[in-house]
Order: C-alpha cells, then sequence, then structure tokens
C-alpha cells in the first residue's frame, strides 16, 4: 500500500494573492476543510485557507504569496498528496482507488483476467477496468465482486461468463 494518497490537482490559479485551484481527487470535497498540510512535490506545505468554487477547491499554501508563483505550479499540474494516517476513514468495504489500482483480477475459477488500471466512477456504481490478454469491464456490485483483498492485491470475482456476454 502507498505511505501517501492522492487528494487533488492543482490546475489553475486564483486571484493574485497565490491561491491555486484544485481539482479534487476525493468523493467528500468538503475533507478540504480539515487538512492543516498536505504535501506538494514531496514537501509538506501548510495549508492557510480553503474556500470552494463550484466543485473545485481553493487553496492558499503557504509560501505561495502571488500568481506568478501560483502560475508555476499551474504548469506542472502537480497533485496534492496526505500521509495515509491522515486520510480519511473509509466506511467498512469501501477502498481508497490508489489501493485498488494494480490489483489481480482472477474468479473463483483461477482464471486471471488481467490487473485494475482504472476505477471509473458511473454514479450508481463504480467499474473496474481490467487490462490483461482482454480489456474487460467489471461492474462492482456484491454479486459480481465477491472479495477485495488489498493486502494480497487480488480482487476475485464470479467467472465472466455468469455474468457478462460473451463474445
Amino acid at each position: 500500500m502507498k505511505d501517501f494518497l492522492r487528494i487533488g490537482q492543482i490546475i489553475n490559479t486564483h486571484g493574485v494573492m497565490g491561491d491555486v485551484k484544485v481539482m479534487p481527487l476525493t468523493d467528500d470535497i468538503k475533507r478540504f476543510s480539515k487538512l492543516k498540510k498536505v504535501f506538494l512535490n514531496g514537501k509538506e506545505v501548510n495549508v492557510e485557507n480553503v474556500k470552494y468554487v463550484k466543485d473545485k477547491v481553493v487553496l492558499k499554501l503557504e509560501g505561495i504569496n502571488s500568481m506568478n508563483e501560483a502560475e508555476k505550479l499551474k504548469f506542472k499540474r502537480p497533485y496534492l498528496e496526505v500521509r495515509r494516517e491522515d486520510a480519511v476513514k473509509l466506511p467498512k468495504d469501501t477502498y481508497f482507488i490508489a489501493d485498488l489500482l494494480g490489483c489481480t483480477v482472477k474468479d473463483t475459477n483461477d482464471f486471471e483476467y488481467g490487473k485494475i488500471s482504472e476505477v471509473i466512477k458511473t454514479g450508481s456504481n463504480d467499474v473496474y477496468w481490467v487490462k490483461g490478454n482482454k480489456e474487460i469491464l467489471v461492474p462492482v456490485l456484491k454479486e459480481i465482486v465477491l472479495d477485495i483483498n488489498i493486502e494480497d492485491a487480488l480482487i476475485t470475482i464470479k467467472p465472466s461468463g455468469e455474468w457478462m456476454d460473451e463474445d
């Protein structure tokens, strides 16, 4: 498991005082209000202020005090991270996407489909994009995804013939 988790990506400047606009990479955008510090390019930075503009977050980060300084970040589009121990606590049977990516997907017959390359949010349920010899999309439903073992990086699903139309 990763020691740091991405929670947002700087995408633009906001105003002339060095604020940065952040695309949140979390289900709970309001979690930014509780942030005291983030890691930016591996360096710990204090969060001085948080505002919300539509579906984005505007942060004032310590040490970034002008639009020119914020502009430099805008073009690099760096990620903001937190230590795993400072991350929000997840409800039972939910996982950080960072922990799911790269997990091997096998079925109950021990057939290996490949590894999760992306988690797609659809609104009703997530979908795992699994890349192997073939690419498949696995709907994350209790009747299809039978077990998630993050420690062993293994996801067990029903055999695809039981839930997916065969070509």
